[in-house]
């Protein structure tokens, strides 16, 4: 529980980097980028996987190219599912995602670095510590 509402954080972080580096992406204020982080979780959660497999033939053609069109499909339907998260033009739609994921990998990986978990996996950091027999 705790993992998700830290992911959704840094999520919303993220996007808020987005809105700030790529023009056609704008986020009213942060509790819109917190719902639009939960949308975005929850469409490439449960959308994206039934898009990807439809578009697998035309993922293969463009030797994986069209995966950046699912991702910004993927990110347009939560722009318009969220209010105060605007999604306009073709730079918007192809590269807000990938900031998002640079952004995303970032935001993660600073917190990491520092110990604080964004994944809610405590058990696992504790075996990582135990002496081998």
């Amino acid at each position: 529980m705790m993992g998700t509402f830290f992911t959704a954080i840094a999520t919303a972080l993220s996007l808020l980097i987005v809105d700030l580096v790529v023009p056609g992406v704008n986020i009213d204020n942060f509790p819109a980028a917190i719902v639009a982080a939960l949308a975005i979780g929850l469409i490439n959660g449960s959308v994206k996987p039934v898009l990807s497999t439809l578009s697998l033939p035309l993922n293969f053609v463009t030797l994986g190219a069209f995966s950046l069109v699912v991702n910004g499909i993927c990110f347009a339907l939560a722009a318009f599912l969220v209010p105060g998260f605007q999604v306009h033009g073709l730079i918007a739609f192809l590269l807000g995602p990938v900031v998002l994921s640079f952004a995303n990998t970032f935001i993660n990986k600073y917190f990491a670095e520092r110990n604080l978990t964004l994944t809610g996996s405590e058990d696992t950091k504790n075996k990582a510590e135990l002496p081998s027999s």
